[in-house]
């Protein structure tokens, strides 16, 4: 599925960033090195269009808009287009303006826009046959994707399309290379990714004079109540417009006194396709800005009139690529070609898409409990992916982006006060929570924020968030997982997975209560931390799972996911997840050398087809031997080496996973981006280090890929990583040293890295063991 993308970059020039050189670095455009068709192939499920960093409006390319179910069944098929965009497809439907980046679900794809000329057509056909709709064949080699700019030769139109955004708008601008009076730009508001048979709940459009339009659409998806409000405005007038309603269930009222579906000013209704005609001349520009707005189309206004109050395209684009190079320069890195910094910057664009803005620009947004809130001293973020993003996305945000990250945290608490459950957010976007995964990782994402001294907000308050999220019986298997030790699998699936997330995240509370000076509460939960040892079977090596009688599940095969307690690994993976205290573990399988063997094992075995027959493609993609990459449980086992006293393994393994996993292609991600997780793993490995255990404050030592790299710190200092004898050759590191003193340990500490200094891998072709 998809060909391999090869890129050459001509207009680049060769440069080099030195520690000394950081205010010279910031002159340089860092953003010709991100490529965003990078992922958009396979199972990357990442889109190429324009957003800017961690914006609102994420405005792209939608090459089909499949339903959900097939003859009442789930439609396989839908899978690959979570971001809405497909690589090896031929048509483009249209361009709308909400997305997920990387993720393995999906919803969204609001407010879809397509520019057609001649017949008009209000359907979009088929990819078989684009012309019995308003849908356009297209080629890659008339499309670019650059950091907040897409541009692509719609072919059956011969129109140039054009997308630029700021952070809650999007910019089109449509070039029609031919005259004609029958130029149309179709409004979709059926239109959508992961299109339910239903989603559609209402939608509303308003016609307030001959440029400017406003509207809303509520849709009952995978956020089951979701409503964004818009505004849209046209560079020129259209002459006339109308519209198509799927349904017929549009103005019951009006009793036939009106003819609703043609120059009618609103357009009520489920299923809304519109439309607006214009004249235009050869080579003419129609341009639109479309605002968003989670509170009302007053809002999407005050939003338009802010960010894009004039109709000058290029300096849109030029302002929102200057915003990406602003963050990009966050680390200045200069690795060992081309390809490299391709693979580096593309990461640093990924990691910067997710979360989102959610609020206007005068602060409002919607809340979970559906009524507006003001956010005071804080930007309200939402898509939160923390089964994914706890790992390494948010622990490199406290690194590089600690007032986000910290914003981020009280988007959670501000969450947590208006769930009716009294829960932190577990799966959560759009002021709606998904309960998608296990485990409830905010608790890591604030914990990581308050033991790394990034929590300008009340900590007290935050832990006692995270202890009654915890203590909720009735969520997912926790009531037995409190009175049992584990959460037995013929009560609760997933049994294993849940146990050890549970334990893990109970970790994380424990430490900020210890920071708290909250003796009791760090007592029950260290307790709680410790039951990952009671799905340990001993008898066969492997976290297994247990029954409510307290025996172990009789049918067991630790390469098999389903049935098997488990969820997206196995027990050959998740024997390996107890990120709080490695040692332990390790001494559960009783002693180094018999785990490494089994580290050893997950990297090279070879396993059998009918693995695959059970994962398909969605794991194939991002596996070596049986470590899937492209599946979060394993992101930190290459690291488990330093425990065993082997960290040259550890060093081998993760170049290779580098080498492997990422390249400058369509296909170049291995598995779904996660929201920024993959891309936060490739960025903490390429610079050395690695957060086994967010909630603690050390990052565990590896093999860097930079040839240097400095991490311009928000505190106005600098941390700079070196890599003297840096090769694809020399992965082994030889020795390290921080600020000219030699490195004894496998790791260093937050506090190391904030403060300033200069980190330094001397690499060699050989293991120093």
């Amino acid at each position: 599925m998809g060909a391999r993308f090869v890129y050459h970059l001509t207009m680049l020039t060769a440069f080099t960033l030195l520690a000394g050189e950081s205010s010279q670095a910031q002159e340089k455009d860092l953003t010709p090195y991100v490529k965003p068709i990078i992922g958009t192939a396979k199972m990357g499920h990442v889109y190429p269009g324009a957003t800017v960093p961690f914006g609102m409006v994420q405005l792209s390319p939608d090459t089909d808009t499949i339903p959900y179910e097939m003859n009442g069944k789930y439609n396989p098929d839908v899978y690959k287009y979570c971001a809405g965009y497909q690589y090896s497809d031929k048509t483009i439907c249209g361009f709308s303006h909400t997305h997920f980046s990387g993720t393995g679900h999906s919803d969204l794809g609001d407010f879809l826009i397509m520019p057609t000329t001649g017949q008009l057509r209000l359907n979009p056909g088929t990819a078989a046959h684009p012309e019995t709709g308003y849908r356009s064949t297209f080629s890659h080699d008339n499309e670019t994707a650059a950091a907040d700019y897409y541009k692509v030769k719609l072919d059956k139109y011969n129109i140039t399309a054009e997308l630029t955004a700021t952070n809650r708008v999007g910019f089109h601008q449509y070039t029609f290379a031919e005259a004609t009076d029958q130029a149309h730009i179709i409004l979709d508001l059926m239109a959508g990714i992961y299109n339910y048979s239903n989603k559609n709940v209402w939608t509303f459009v308003r016609v307030e004079n001959d440029t400017l339009i406003t509207g809303y659409r509520q849709t009952n998806g995978w956020a089951r109540t979701r409503i964004e409000y818009f505004a849209m405005s046209f560079s020129k007038p259209f002459y006339q417009y109308g519209h198509q309603n799927q349904t017929n269930d549009v103005y019951r009222g009006f009793w036939r006194k009106f003819d609703t579906n043609h120059n009618f000013p609103e357009m009520a209704g489920r299923q809304i396709r519109a439309y607006f005609d214009f004249k235009v001349a050869a080579g003419e520009k129609v341009k639109i800005k479309f605002a968003l707005s989670p509170v009302s189309t007053e809002g999407a206004l005050k939003n338009l009139r802010a960010e894009a109050p004039g109709w000058d395209f290029e300096k849109v684009k030029a302002d929102g690529q200057a915003l990406w190079n602003k963050e990009l320069h966050k680390i200045d890195a200069q690795l060992l070609n081309e390809d490299e910094m391709v693979n580096f910057y593309t990461a640093m664009y990924h990691a910067f898409i997710s979360p989102t803005t959610y609020m206007d620009v005068d602060g409002n947004y919607r809340g979970l409990d559906q009524n507006i809130h003001q956010a005071q001293n804080f930007t309200n973020y939402t898509t939160f992916s923390l089964w994914d993003t706890y790992r390494a996305l948010h622990p490199l945000f406290n690194i590089i982006q600690p007032k986000r990250n910290a914003d981020m945290a009280q988007s959670m608490l501000a969450h947590f006060d208006q769930s009716a459950q009294h829960m932190l957010p577990v799966w959560s976007h759009y002021a709606n929570e998904n309960w998608c995964m296990i485990g409830y990782h905010s608790v890591s994402v604030i914990a990581d924020a308050v033991m790394k001294g990034n929590a300008p907000f009340d900590a007290n308050k935050a832990l006692d968030a995270c202890v009654t999220t915890a203590r909720h019986r009735n969520y997912d298997g926790l009531g037995y997982f409190m009175d049992n030790g584990y959460v037995p699998e013929d009560k609760s699936g997933a049994s294993v997975s849940k146990t050890l997330e549970y334990a893990y995240d109970d970790w994380c509370i424990a430490q900020m209560a210890k920071k708290l000076n909250r003796n009791d509460i760090y007592t029950e939960f260290m307790k709680r931390a410790e039951n990952y040892k009671n799905v340990y079977d001993p008898a066969s090596g492997y976290m297994r799972p247990r029954l409510s009688d307290g025996s172990f599940k009789k049918e067991f095969d630790p390469l098999k996911t389903d049935n098997q307690g488990f969820i997206e690994g196995n027990a050959w993976n998740y024997s390996l997840y107890v990120p709080q205290d490695p040692a332990a573990m390790i001494a559960l399988r009783g002693d180094k050398k018999a785990f490494s063997r089994h580290l050893d094992s997950l990297f090279t075995m070879h396993l059998p087809d009918e693995f695959f027959a059970e994962t398909e493609d969605i794991t194939r993609d991002g596996i070596i031997g049986n470590y899937v990459h492209g599946n979060e449980p394993s992101h930190h086992a290459a690291y488990l080496y330093n425990w065993t006293g082997e960290p040259w393994k550890t060093q081998e393994r993760v170049r290779m996973i580098l080498k492997k996993m990422y390249k400058p292609a369509a296909d170049g991600l291995g598995g779904n981006d996660d929201c920024g997780q993959m891309s936060a793993w490739y960025i903490f490995t390429s610079l050395g280090f690695y957060p086994v255990c967010p909630g603690s404050t050390a990052y565990i030592l590896g093999s860097p890929a930079v040839k240097n790299a400095v991490l311009n710190l928000d505190n106005g200092k600098t941390f700079t990583v070196e890599a003297p004898n840096q090769s694809e050759t020399n992965v082994y590191v030889q020795k390290v040293t921080l600020n000219g003193k030699p490195v004894l340990s496998n790791s260093i500490t937050h506090e190391d890295i904030m403060n300033g200094g200069k980190l330094v891998f001397y690499m060699g072709a050989k293991p120093k063991k």
